[in-house]
């Protein structure tokens, strides 16, 4: 079985290849042992499937892109060497980490509570008391293990 979603809805505004110099991140390859499961739980999130080429009995990749992001997930066989669970810290930035979490929790991920970080300061449980984009957080993991970070961004840093 092989298919790919060749809609012309593009995961961001920008749809046209890089120019001289740009280097754009395309996909990040995540390991895991069962394929089948894995893709499962990545639909469940409400991420786009974008491939799913099955070429042989030790080649598979299955690739999933997020609501807005410019950058897929890919996981198979065959892809990667790595060992299922041992990627931890996939940042993905949200405006809303709370109502992000709530979703995920709707879709039967388990979601940590929410809590909050900002360098010079001591972590601590809940969202940011400021406010502050970069600051508040949760986290969750695919059926393998591997981590995710949910990280709250509502204005991005100058020059990003």
């Amino acid at each position: 079985m092989s298919s790919t979603d060749v809609t012309s809805q593009s995961a961001t505004a920008r749809s046209e290849p890089p120019k001289h110099g740009e280097m754009r991140l395309e996909s990040i390859s995540v390991p895991g042992s069962d394929v089948d499961r894995a893709k499962e739980f990545y639909a469940s999130l409400g991420w786009r499937e974008d491939a799913d080429f099955d070429i042989s009995k030790d080649f598979r990749v299955v690739q999933f892109t997020p609501p807005g992001s410019g950058c897929s997930v890919a996981f198979g066989k065959g892809i990667i060497k790595a060992e299922p669970g041992s990627i931890e810290r996939l940042e993905v930035a949200v405006y809303d980490v709370a109502a992000t979490r709530e979703d995920l929790i709707s879709r039967g991920v388990q979601v940590s509570e929410l809590y909050h970080s900002f360098p010079g300061e001591e972590p601590g449980p809940g969202p940011d008391p400021e406010g502050r984009s970069y600051a508040t957080y949760a986290t969750f993991e695919d059926p393998d293990g591997n981590g995710w970070l949910l990280q709250e961004i509502k204005e991005r840093l100058p020059g990003r």
